[in-house]
């Protein structure tokens, strides 16, 4: 049974709510926000050690980013949409934006960021909604980007 209790531990941060901002501009806050982060691959190569013993080496290969989902209830706000409507128009160049994502906790406090690069939107998709139900309608966006960094609030 614990003595005493630790004051000096830091709490895991809670995130409610995310805003995304594109080129400066926030285009919406979120309830929802997965995919942030790197992988990196691993390449098995099979060699033969001295002693003629067949061995795995496990070697780092290519990097790779998540796509970044983020969900929100359904708004009458269209810049994601538009943001969307530049890929399928064919105009990637012009799609491709720098921008963050930032989680605020309860009390709408700034607690982590992140940075990403040559972003696009991949996917769009809005409600499902049916006449007998009472949801809150949710809209959802998955970006790709070539670089995420989570930097100092």
């Amino acid at each position: 049974m614990p003595t005493a209790v630790d004051t000096q531990r830091e709490d895991p941060l809670v995130g409610y709510l995310f805003a995304l901002d594109i080129q400066g501009v926030v285009t919406g806050y979120f309830t929802e926000c997965s995919g942030i982060g790197s992988e990196t691959e691993v390449a098995e190569q099979k060699v033969v050690n001295e002693k003629g013993v067949q061995i795995v080496l496990k070697v780092p290969g290519r990097l790779k980013w998540g796509d970044i989902t983020l969900k929100r209830g359904l708004t009458s706000n269209m810049d994601l949409w538009e943001w969307r409507k530049m890929v399928e128009d064919g105009n990637v160049k012009e799609a491709r934006k720098n921008g963050t994502i930032t989680m605020f906790d309860q009390s709408l406090t700034p607690k982590a960021k992140w940075e990403f690069k040559n972003a696009w939107p991949s996917k769009i998709s809005g409600p499902n909604p049916k006449s007998d139900g009472n949801d809150i309608q949710v809209e959802e966006i998955t970006i790709v980007h070539e670089y995420i960094s989570r930097v100092k609030v």
